[in-house]
């Protein structure tokens, strides 16, 4: 269950709000707001696809959990899916065409 927005990394570029399958996500003039997390399907797509590690999704909660941001940052948990699955800094040039994808819609 998607359980963080960091908002200290969060850049509003609103990638998560579109991305997610279930739409739980608000966009706003500034960060997204998590608005439906009880509709969040533990995908990982938001936390994947977020240039900034800002999020985190809880892969065991079947519930809102009370989650330390300040923890999840130092023992790197923001972003690990991505970096998981291949997705590193070193990789992000190939992202490209699906960022363009997810921003513009071509």
């Amino acid at each position: 269950m998607i359980e963080v927005i960091d908002a200290e990394r969060c850049t509003s570029c609103d990638i998560c709000v579109n991305v997610c399958p279930t739409n739980v996500f608000d966009k706003t003039d500034g960060i997204p707001v998590i608005a439906r997390q009880n509709d969040c399907q533990t995908c990982f797509l938001c936390e994947l696809y977020c240039p900034e590690d800002a999020l985190y999704v809880s892969p065991f909660a079947d519930e809102a959990q009370s989650i330390d941001v300040i923890a999840l940052k130092q023992t790197d948990a923001m972003g690990s899916y991505r970096r998981a699955v291949g997705w590193t800094n070193g990789t992000r040039d190939r992202r490209a065409t699906d960022r363009s994808y997810l921003l513009f819609g071509h």
